[in-house]
């Protein structure tokens, strides 16, 4: 799992405003399924949000922790049931700010 330094992530906490949810995590938690999509999600636009289907608040840090683990993703921030992460591309779109 890649760190990001305070002003990157700040940056991407700002990119990320607008930005809708591209994979949503239901009632069966993270299986293959969700974590095709969220593999898929990543490739295409670097910078996700996940909504996270669960009230509970330590599951939902779970999720961010494996996912970004499984993936090689940056956690960016979690806010609610909304989850942000980032990881480069193989041709970036997006340029961090060192």
């Amino acid at each position: 799992m890649k760190t990001l330094t305070t002003t990157q992530r700040q940056y991407l906490k700002g990119l990320a405003h607008n930005r809708q949810a591209v994979v949503m995590i239901g009632n069966h938690g993270l299986t293959p399924a969700v974590m095709k999509e969220v593999e898929l999600a990543l490739n295409a636009h670097e910078l996700i949000k996940i909504k996270a289907g669960s009230d509970d608040l330590d599951t939902r840090r779970t999720w961010m922790a494996e996912i970004c683990a499984s993936t090689g993703a940056a956690s960016v921030q979690q806010i609610g049931k909304i989850l942000v992460i980032y990881r480069k591309a193989a041709k970036p779109a997006i340029t961090l700010p060192q």
